[in-house]
């Protein structure tokens, strides 16, 4: 068996991580491509990967100059959700009392369209980035909570009798026992909050403002720009890309110790 230094170097790129991803990324274009030319979709309908690649080159200056308040909006709302979502499920999962009366109202205003009630913030807010932020963070703080919940409740009563058995106060047994126990739950309902309050941000964009990613996609529409709303949506998907890769890198250097982080408890395929 050749060893690590001696290894080819085309194996070595085809098991890279983002091999696999972008190899699938490039087939889905090309089938893209394939079936616009084919089955002669017109252009105001689907623009060609080709056609996208030109909104780019002429565009994107632009495209990075919206994505930038889209970005603030987005780590503000996301901040937002963070602060506020962990401590109430740290509430809600210590105290019945309080889950009995938040956790209901919780489910309740998830179940209403953020869209709908989105132009409330801007008559409230007015049409600067509170609106967007206030948007971002009702999408995103809902899955914080709900996975901060299950894992301060997953904790094991015998861990926590343990902590007591050896004198240790309730703020020593939740920093020793109940907190590491929940990071990974709350971690991956960071993961989902944070591409959650991308889509929350965008649609404070949608109902009044004048800049932002979501502003350019309600732009590109009314005009028919097919083209570059189709470059717009790319980027707000890498958006949502780079910031999940970065909660999952403060995971990996939070939590090295859970399974979930450990690539020998995998069967590779």
């Amino acid at each position: 068996m050749a060893s690590p230094r001696h290894r080819n170097p085309v194996l070595a790129v085809i098991d890279a991580p983002w091999a696999r991803p972008v190899g699938l990324l490039v087939i889905l274009i090309a089938i893209w491509d394939i079936s616009v030319r084919i089955f002669q979709i017109p252009a105001y309908l689907i623009p060609t990967p080709w056609d996208v690649m030109i909104a780019f080159r002429n565009d994107g200056a632009m495209l990075a100059r919206e994505a930038v308040p889209t970005t603030i909006a987005t780590l503000a709302g996301f901040a937002l959700s963070a602060a506020i979502g962990i401590p109430l499920a740290m509430l809600i999962a210590g105290s019945r009392t309080i889950e009995a009366y938040l956790y209901p109202l919780l489910v309740f205003s998830q179940s209403i369209p953020k869209v709908a009630i989105a132009p409330l913030f801007v008559v409230w807010f007015g049409f600067g980035i509170v609106p967007k932020v206030i948007s971002a963070f009702l999408l995103g703080v809902f899955p914080v909570v709900v996975a901060g919940v299950q894992g301060f409740k997953s904790v094991e009563a015998d861990m926590r009798d343990l902590a007591r058995s050896m004198k240790a106060s309730r703020l020593q047994t939740f920093a020793m026992v109940s907190l590491p126990h929940a990071m990974p739950a709350i971690f991956a309902g960071l993961k989902v909050s944070v591409t959650l309050a991308v889509v929350g941000a965008v649609v404070g964009e949608f109902v009044g403002s004048n800049s932002g990613l979501g502003f350019v996609l309600q732009r590109s529409i009314g005009n028919f720009e097919l083209p570059t709303m189709f470059a717009a949506l790319i980027v707000l998907a890498l958006i949502g890309v780079v910031l999940f890769w970065v909660v999952d890198l403060v995971e990996r250097l939070i939590v090295p110790w859970h399974a979930s982080q450990r690539h020998d408890v995998f069967v590779t395929v």
